[in-house]
């Protein structure tokens, strides 16, 4: 493993001079950048953990005086890699046109909007075009367009704000056009009308010889196309000519066309001959102009067939950028695409902005933003080996944008009231509305409840109820100890409280409610307001429904 200990070292103080303190999450994805193989993670972590709490630990003086040192080389090797590096062939493309090409199966997630954002943060650094193409082939039986997804998908790109031409480019309507290619290729012996089952091209193709429809003359597959478009469904395919020697046998006269009677949600029943991802790729990465293509490790093999096809043509090739995947570690529930369609359909999600899709809906009403979003996927960058980048990395930028504008609030969940002998007189108490801000709100105090979780742990002990005072709390009564906070007071355990509450639950990332009691103050707030739950973590207001006011839980 390559020695990134000074890369480590110069991070960690890069993030503790901007942020107060440095942070393991923050740290991870920009090594990538510096040759970090994702095998090679487990190794690298405790380097990481223990030059964190190294430069944590420093005192303000001598973090700036070893940060002084690092200087120099932070200069050369650290933020020359800050944001987008230059993608290849920049400086001979001219204007730059980038595409993005979602299939229409379900809502965009935080794992493959990743990809789309890098198209879209690059077209905005190059000042370049970029264009929305719905890569809505008729796909599988297992992965097949749903209607709903085309306004998903446009609705997660505004709410990302990504901005891209119109109008949208439908592969759909673009069937006749993909026809006129596929003539082409039969006309220049490129192409031909195979009539093997699966099985028998399968055990051919790995014998690495010859189909016998293959050495048919150009007009007989003509004649075959043609006929193709009243076949039943999977008499015939039309495939591409490759070397049968090849040393990868999927690559080996992969089909192009194939038949099939499934309803397609824009175009119902129009077509019967439908063209794969990489033959609709070739010709409209060509004819749309496309200079730059960012995409997925997994489609190496399709990147193949797009070059072989365009050579075939004697077309320019764009210049094409592969990235590893970007796997979401921590996270509640496994980020897939064709799970969440399964668990939408079958209603055992509220539909697709359910927080356990982590499509882009969900995140934004949970109160994830745009803008970490995108400085999220900024961070990651053009990763080339797969990775796993723990979900607090995402939610450390987002506490960081919400948390200066995020007013404090109370919440206690399976809430208990406890009962207090002597109350002082104290009818009302002052609380901070944000610690950065001098305004303060009164709540009156009433009946004082708390959580069930902090009455089992704590009965018996001395506690103090956070911006109230200390009591000793008893499984039946408790006792005012202290109102004053001074150096002890702070040394005891603080828990939160809620007097005058009302009814409120909190949707958490698990899919599950958690039900208590908030503040009554919360219901002057407008929907869409991000708070924070002292002691309890972010949350985003939906307003109040049968006389319940319903948050749904952005992170800690």
């Amino acid at each position: 493993m390559k020695d990134l200990s000074n890369e480590i070292m110069a991070y960690s103080l890069q993030n503790a001079v901007e942020f107060g303190l440095a942070q393991e999450s923050r740290i991870l994805p920009k090594l990538f950048q510096h040759g970090l193989d994702k095998s090679e993670i487990p190794k690298v972590l405790p380097v990481i953990n223990e030059a964190v709490k190294k430069v944590n630990l420093m005192k303000p003086d001598e973090r700036k005086q070893v940060f002084e040192r690092f200087k120099k080389f932070i200069r050369e090797n650290v933020h020359e890699n800050k944001g987008l590096p230059e993608l290849p062939g920049a400086e001979k493309r001219g204007k730059k046109v980038f595409r993005l090409a979602p299939f229409p199966s379900g809502a965009l997630h935080i794992g493959n909007a990743k990809t789309y954002l890098l198209n879209a943060l690059y077209a905005e650094k190059y000042n370049g075009k970029i264009l929305l193409v719905m890569d809505d082939t008729i796909g599988s039986e297992e992965k097949k367009p749903l209607k709903e997804a085309y306004g998903l998908i446009e609705e997660a790109f505004e709410l990302l704000g990504v901005k891209y031409s119109k109008p949208i480019v439908y592969k759909s309507d673009r069937l006749g056009i993909y026809y006129k290619y596929a003539e082409r290729l039969i006309k220049m012996k490129k192409a031909y009308v195979c009539f093997c089952t699966q099985d028998e091209f399968k055990k051919i193709k790995d014998a690495g010889q010859e189909c016998g429809c293959r050495r048919l003359p150009e007009k007989i597959h003509l004649g075959r196309w043609k006929e193709m478009f009243s076949m039943d469904a999977g008499h015939a395919v039309l495939r591409i000519k490759t070397n049968m020697q090849h040393p990868n046998p999927a690559f080996r006269d992969r089909v192009l066309f194939k038949i099939t009677d499934r309803e397609h949600p824009r175009v119902k029943n129009k077509y019967r001959v439908w063209p794969t991802l990489e033959m609709t790729w070739a010709i409209d990465d060509h004819l749309l102009g496309i200079t730059h293509i960012l995409r997925g490790n997994d489609l190496a093999m399709e990147t193949e067939m797009e070059k072989y096809i365009w050579d075939i043509f004697g077309w320019k090739h764009p210049e094409v950028i592969h990235t590893g995947l970007v796997r979401i570690s921590g996270a509640e529930a496994k980020v897939s695409k064709s799970k969440a369609q399964e668990e939408v359909r079958e209603g055992r999600f509220i539909g697709w902005d359910d927080p356990r899709t982590w499509s882009v809906q969900s995140l934004v009403k949970r109160g994830i933003t745009a803008e970490a979003i995108k400085e999220f996927v900024k961070e990651i960058g053009l990763n080339r080996q797969d990775i796993n980048v723990p979900i607090e990395a995402l939610y450390s930028i987002n506490r960081k944008i919400i948390d200066r504008n995020a007013d404090r609030y109370s919440f206690v969940q399976s809430p208990i009231e406890i009962k207090i002998k002597n109350t002082l007189g104290i009818k009302a108490v002052e609380i901070p509305v944000h610690p950065d801000k001098t305004e303060r709100r009164k709540v009156k105090i009433g009946k004082i409840y708390i959580s069930k979780e902090d009455f089992d742990k704590y009965v018996g002990k001395e506690i103090r109820l956070l911006h109230l005072y200390n009591i000793k709390l008893g499984k039946k009564e408790s006792e005012i100890r202290d109102i004053d906070i001074d150096e002890s007071t702070k040394k005891i355990q603080k828990i939160n409280w809620v007097s005058e509450g009302i009814p409120a639950k909190v949707l958490m990332p698990s899919g599950k409610w958690t039900l208590g009691l908030a503040d009554k103050a919360v219901k002057n707030l407008k929907t869409g307001s991000l708070i924070q739950f002292e002691r309890f973590g972010f949350v985003k207001y939906h307003g109040k429904k049968k006389g319940v006011a319903e948050f749904w839980f952005a992170h800690g």
